[in-house]
Formats: structure tokens, C-alpha cells, sequence
């Protein structure tokens, strides 16, 4: 069996059996659906916003935000942690193995740098959920180049730090990030479309209601 998993490593060289491994790996996992789940209770019954902020939206948002900012920052960490335990094997060319990942890191920033500034913080950090919406679509850059920058960007970022310390594993965990990002998306986008549709259907019987009082 030991003879197995070591030859098992000599073609993949990723150390399954580092505990930081999996670490890292929920903790990508456990982002999403933390702040999913938070947000989703706090639309539905202002938990936040009434009970721990007095009614403040803002406030619970800008909570949530730092919350969010600070495990997000955590989880980086601990991947960073995770690549260190794993074996070290060339990915890329002598010559490509500093430009490629910096480029993607310097891209990956800004993708997520301008995202953050297009949106604000409470567009950026699910203040919709809060009953904080944006006045109109978000159309200048990058989002006239990409639908989900700031999920393209921090991507990027992952696979710059798995070519940076030349860590196969770390290819491994930004495939795994790209699919946690993906599923996601598929319960962010409809929750967040049926928000904003809800508002344009309130305006819409608002206009009625002022018609017929005319």
C-alpha cells in the first residue's frame, strides 16, 4: 500500500495526506456558504439589521463586509499554509516561472481591486440582501469585459500562488475553487435577480397606484 501511494505521488506529486491539505479545502468551501446562508437569513428576517444593529442596513452590511474581508484573508492564509506542506515540482519553464505568475496576480488584483470599486462596499458585499440596492447595473470596467471579474480575479490570484511556489497541489486547489466559485453563482445570480425584480414589480404597481389617484 505504501509502495502504491508513493508511486501514486511520483506521477502526481500532491501530498494527500497533508492535513493543511484539507484545511484549505474547507476553508474555500466554507466562505461561500457562510455568507450565502447569512445573507439569505438576513433578507428573509433582518436578523442583523434588527436585532444586533438596531435597525441599521448599513451598518449590518459594513459588519458583514469586515466578516467576509477577514476570512477571506484567513482562507488565503491557510492556503498558503496548505502549498508549503506539499511537495515543490517545476510547472512552468526557468524562463516563464516569475512573469507568469505575477502577471496573473497584478491582473487577478485588478479584476478584484476595480470590481470592489465599481460595486462599493455595499454592492461588493451582498448588501442587496440588506435591502441595499444599486441604482442601476454596474456597466463600466471590468464588468464590460467580464460578467463575474471578481470570481475570475481571485481565481487567477490562486493559480499565481500554486505557479509562484511551483506547488502542483496548488493547481489541484484553484480547480477546486473554480467549481466551488461556479456552484456559487448558480444560487447567488437567481436569488439576486429575484431581488432586483421584486423592486422593479414594486415600482411598477407604485406608477399604477399613482396613474389611477390621477
Amino acid at each position: 500500500m505504501d509502495s502504491l501511494a508513493s508511486q501514486l505521488q511520483n506521477l502526481i506529486p500532491i501530498d494527500f495526506s497533508q492535513r493543511s491539505l484539507w484545511i484549505s479545502l474547507a476553508s474555500i468551501a466554507f466562505n461561500p456558504l457562510a455568507w450565502n446562508i447569512v445573507a439569505r437569513n438576513e433578507h428573509r428576517n433582518r436578523t442583523l439589521t434588527q436585532k444586533v444593529f438596531g435597525g441599521n442596513a448599513r451598518l449590518g452590511c459594513y459588519f458583514l463586509a469586515v466578516a467576509i474581508f477577514s476570512f477571506g484573508m484567513f482562507r488565503d492564509s491557510l492556503y498558503t499554509r496548505a502549498l508549503n506542506d506539499q511537495p515543490k515540482n517545476a510547472i512552468l519553464p526557468a524562463s516563464l516561472k516569475t512573469i507568469v505568475p505575477a502577471t496573473l496576480a497584478i491582473l487577478g488584483q485588478i479584476l478584484v481591486v476595480t470590481s470592489t470599486w465599481q460595486l462599493g462596499i455595499t454592492g461588493t458585499f451582498l448588501g442587496d440582501y440588506f435591502g441595499i440596492l444599486m441604482d442601476s447595473k454596474v456597466e463600466g470596467f471590468p464588468f464590460n469585459v467580464l460578467r463575474d471579474p471578481m470570481y475570475v480575479g481571485s481565481t487567477m490570484c490562486f493559480t499565481a500562488g500554486a505557479l509562484w511556489y511551483e506547488r502542483p497541489a496548488g493547481l489541484l486547489i484553484t480547480l477546486y475553487v473554480y467549481v466551488v466559485y461556479v456552484i456559487a453563482l448558480r444560487f447567488e445570480g437567481p436569488f439576486t435577480d429575484m431581488i432586483y425584480s421584486a423592486r422593479e414589480a414594486s415600482r411598477a404597481n407604485g406608477d399604477q397606484e399613482t396613474k389611477k389617484d390621477l
